[in-house]
């Protein structure tokens, strides 16, 4: 019976540190959640800067519709995603675009775009990828206008026809990040972690 009850007692002894254990690791990951920056859109250096007006273009879509890139929109920012057929990295991309599609759909309409092959081989890859309910152009004048130089490459243009943000998107993350850069009003995450460090810096924190 007394080997019995020293069981139990180091049983009891042995859950309570366990608990302990599990509370400092839950609490050290909420630090490490604190330190680690957000993965923003990869930006790179170019002509436009965020707040310039951004090309204002009148292109035709695969189907040959009209579609106006850039201008005041009464109240919709617009998303423009370069992308290509021949991308690993840009088809991996397509389930969170189409995420972005449902969720930002209040605001934000999205064009996928791209400046190279024929009008088949994109067409196949719309067919193939279903993407018919995107507008799909062809455009190496929109791509060079916008300072494209790597796919997959976004870039978001705010109701007033400025840009908001740009940068490659290689994730979700990356994608979300200009959303979130246009809602509090910097050029990416990146000038926004460098601008709090900035004043964190300033103020002897």
């Amino acid at each position: 019976m007394s080997l019995l009850i020293a069981s139990q007692i180091v049983l009891w002894v042995a859950v309570l540190v366990l608990g302990i254990v599990c509370i400092a690791l839950a609490r050290q990951i909420g630090v490490l959640h604190q330190r680690i920056a957000p993965a923003g859109a990869l930006s790179i250096r170019q002509a436009l800067k965020v707040g310039d007006a951004a090309p204002q273009m009148t292109l035709s879509t695969l189907e040959g519709i009209a579609l106006q890139v850039g201008g005041v929109r009464a109240g919709r920012s617009q998303l423009i995603l370069f992308l290509s057929p021949d991308c690993a990295i840009c088809q991996s991309l397509l389930p969170s675009v189409r995420s972005a599609q449902g969720a930002e759909r209040q605001w934000l309409d999205i064009v996928l775009a791209s400046d190279g092959g024929s009008v088949e081989k994109h067409a196949a890859f719309v067919r193939d990828k279903a993407l018919g309910n995107f507008p799909y152009v062809l455009s190496e004048a929109l791509g060079r206008s916008l300072g494209v130089a790597q796919l997959p490459y976004a870039v978001l243009i705010d109701e007033a026809g400025k840009l908001a943000a740009s940068g490659l998107v290689n994730s979700r993350e990356h994608l979300e990040s200009l959303f979130i850069a246009k809602e509090i009003g910097v050029s990416s995450i990146q000038a926004f972690i460098a601008q709090r460090e900035q004043k964190r810096a300033s103020s002897g924190e």
